[in-house]
């Protein structure tokens, strides 16, 4: 054997025997977002191209859910992977000096403990204290305002002031911006992706849009002029900035030539709200309520390498499974994370037979409600319970609980013992909220 064969032969086992490189992970989260709100979700007014193709090439969780139906503690348990109630992040928005649990392991402290590089731009809304920072909780990077929501414009005078806890900040320094919010945390996002580098990347890249306030761009909205209803037209403009900034960066992701090994994830975090034009049907009730309208999303997956897109998944995910199936891609311990989400690569690759989740539960001070395969049980603070089964009825339109009395008994029973697990809450909510979403409740409950 002469020396060039030699060489050539040694380069060949090194190439064969060289582990592959773990995927990145970009999670591409909507605020507010309607079910119904996007062309692969059946909308004709509000209009989706980008996310319409992504969703072709995807996996799309028709029983896709999250914790909440409201902001922050959505986030804390997509950021988490578990139940956030564990932690006591209950209630939405939580005070200056409080936060999401600072013993908690966030996704980002897994994967940077990984390797990967790790960033998070847009909203936070998991602390506004400099304890509670993203770069505090295992994140390199960040580009985006501390608290909920702002305007989507650069005002000075208001949200942009130094003192302002919505201000834009990158990495702890107030930046100005220019432009449309929507588009700008596009264009960082793809500036992060772009970054060359020999590591994997978590990218969080968390909109705002579209969360009030209802603000667009010129251009955008004379696109929608056919909308006669003002909100909607600003609500669809909003939808549409989005999905350009979305279809930017994910033709980043493909002109880096990382497209194939990279797990994309879509969703919202929690339903459409009542007054941002938004529209959840045929789903029952909307943000902030225990109905499929406030916690099932549009909830998408790419990851070409592993995962066979273009087909729909059925059975019940959670965003908290986020987190276990990108860290087992990455080569972590799922088991030894403690998590409440499930590694969904199994059932998707159809190696493991069986569902994810047999139950789910959903709790915030006063409402609660748990999925036991297609059976939900909706309990409401000095109202009772409602039942529907979801398999005929989808949309929540017949309450069973007078019909089914061992039933509601058997589950009250698995969600009382649920919620004695739980951490009593660090923080609450104004009771006007209590009587805003009881009305709501009822009123949904008690339809003929």
């Amino acid at each position: 054997m002469n020396r060039i064969t030699l060489c050539f032969l040694v380069a060949g086992l090194l190439t064969v025997s060289s582990p592959a490189k773990p995927p990145n992970v970009l999670i591409l989260l909507a605020d507010d977002l309607g079910w119904a709100d996007l062309g692969f979700q059946g909308s004709k007014d509000v209009l989706s191209p980008h996310l319409d193709q992504f969703a072709a090439q995807s996996v799309r969780f028709t029983d896709g859910h999250v914790t909440a139906s409201v902001c922050s503690p959505s986030r804390a348990g997509l950021m988490t992977g578990r139940y956030q109630q564990r932690f006591g992040h209950e209630a939405n928005t939580p005070p200056n000096d409080q936060g999401m649990d600072l013993k908690q392991v966030t996704m980002a402290d897994a994967l940077k403990k990984l390797g990967y590089r790790t960033g998070v731009i847009g909203k936070w809304h998991l602390g506004n204290a400099d304890r509670f920072y993203p770069l505090q909780r295992g994140f390199d990077y960040f580009y985006g305002l501390r608290e909920g929501s702002r305007g989507y414009f650069y005002n000075a005078d208001r949200e942009d002031k130094p003192t302002s806890n919505k201000r834009i900040e990158r990495n702890q320094e107030t930046v100005a911006f220019d432009g449309y919010l929507t588009d700008v945390l596009g264009d960082q996002a793809s500036q992060f992706i772009a970054k060359e580098s020999e590591d994997p990347f978590f990218l969080f890249l968390s909109f705002t849009a579209p969360h009030g306030p209802l603000q667009a761009t010129e251009e955008d909205l004379q696109r929608f002029a056919n909308i006669e209803n003002p909100k909607r037209r600003t609500y669809a403009a909003m939808v549409w900035a989005m999905d350009r900034a979305i279809g930017k960066v994910l033709q980043q992701l493909e002109d880096s030539g990382q497209a194939d090994n990279t797990i994309v994830w879509f969703l919202s975090d929690n339903g459409g709200a009542t007054g941002n034009g938004s529209i959840n049907l045929p789903l029952a009730g909307h943000k902030g309520i225990k109905f499929e309208g406030g916690i099932r999303v549009p909830f998408l997956m790419r990851w070409p390498d592993k995962i066979e897109g273009g087909r729909t998944y059925d059975q019940m995910v959670s965003s908290m499974d986020i987190f276990a199936t990108s860290l087992a891609a990455a080569g972590g311990d799922v088991r030894a994370a403690k998590l409440d989400g499930a590694d969904l690569s199994p059932y998707l690759a159809g190696t493991k037979q069986g569902v994810p989740h047999q139950t789910l539960y959903w709790h915030k001070l006063w409402f609660s409600a748990m999925r036991d395969g297609f059976w939900k049980l909706i309990y409401v603070k000095d109202y009772g319970y409602a039942l529907y089964d979801l398999s005929a009825d989808p949309n929540e339109t017949t309450n069973l609980a007078k019909k089914n009395p061992q039933r509601v008994d058997s589950m009250k029973q698995s969600m009382i013992a649920w919620k004695a697990k739980m951490e009593t809450p660090r923080w609450g909510e104004a009771m006007r909220w209590f009587h805003e979403h009881y009305k709501n409740h009822v009123r949904i409950i008690e339809q003929k």
